[in-house]
């Protein structure tokens, strides 16, 4: 598998890649994340809605100290991922 799945489930934005599932908390009003605008190496820039503003933000998420925080090696692991869906 080459690509990653982000969404989002109550407070929790949920990252899934093969077996793989991270489960972090986001911030209290997160709705979704509408659109992944790019995929870089373990930083992401997302696409975010939140119930308290009717626009879409712009938000930001790396993944690097995430993974080395659970003792991965971050390099190699990112290094398989190409492409990161969006689970809507």
């Amino acid at each position: 598998m080459e690509y990653a799945i982000l969404s989002s489930k109550g407070q929790y934005t949920i990252f899934q890649y093969g077996q793989d599932t991270f489960r972090f908390r986001a911030p209290y009003s997160l709705e979704y994340y509408s659109e992944i605008k790019e995929w870089n190496h373990g930083y992401l820039v997302v696409m975010t809605k939140y119930r308290h503003d009717n626009d879409l933000i712009e938000e930001y998420i790396d993944f690097v100290p995430l993974l080395e925080n659970l003792y991965f090696d971050a390099n190699m692991y990112l290094n398989q991922i190409k492409e990161v869906q969006n689970a809507i």
